[in-house]
């Protein structure tokens, strides 16, 4: 049993009705409205974003959080090389301002983590808030020797593993390694509000 299972948090901490699935065609609009809301339009921009440009998520691993046939939350992970060792990259994750105190990060986060053990996916890396990661296990020690292709804030780079001693030696560049995506048309729908 790996340290991330032990760390996992209860997914919901209301009774609101709100079911985590696999992300669709037709979710992708709708993301993307969502994904310009919570972070603003330079988020192409962003180093992470350049390392997901052009690439599929990992098979099983773009999940959508839905509340009333709603899209209120998004997360998916990439295959990247991690200085050399196989892991997967995580984010963006978004979620709705509306849906904020609903548990729906945590109830991705949680099915994303469970979904990738299962595939047989030994670590995974993300670019985000250490404290908020911290209850899943993750943490910057695991990603202290690797790199990002452009400017990153070195605490917030953070590893977990989900297969003891995945990250061992793992130090130098984090670099895209997952299939090319198929581009289908955006179609503009109306904002939804998010938090920063």
């Amino acid at each position: 049993m790996t340290a991330f299972r032990s760390q996992m948090t209860t997914p919901l901490r209301t009774a609101a009705p709100f079911v985590i699935r696999a992300e669709r065609a037709s979710d992708v609009a709708a993301r993307e409205t969502l994904l310009d809301a919570c972070f603003g339009d330079n988020r192409h921009e962003r180093t992470c974003q350049r390392l997901r440009d052009g690439r599929a998520p990992a098979a099983g691993l773009a999940l959508s959080a839905m509340r009333g046939g709603v899209l209120v939350g998004t997360l998916r992970l990439w295959h990247v090389s991690a200085g050399g060792r196989d892991a997967l990259m995580l984010g963006p994750l978004a979620v709705a301002q509306e849906a904020r105190s609903l548990g729906v990060g945590a109830a991705l986060m949680n099915a994303a983590l469970m979904i990738a053990a299962s595939r047989g996916h030994g670590a995974v890396i993300l670019l985000g808030d250490a404290p908020y990661y911290a209850r899943f296990g993750f943490d910057a020690a695991k990603a202290a020797a690797l790199e990002l292709p452009g400017a990153f804030e070195r605490a917030r780079l953070l590893g977990l593993e989900l297969v003891d001693g995945a990250l061992d030696g793992a130090s130098g560049m984090i670099v895209a390694t997952g299939s090319a995506e198929r581009k289908a048309r955006r179609r503009k729908e109306r904002p939804l509000p998010c938090a920063a």
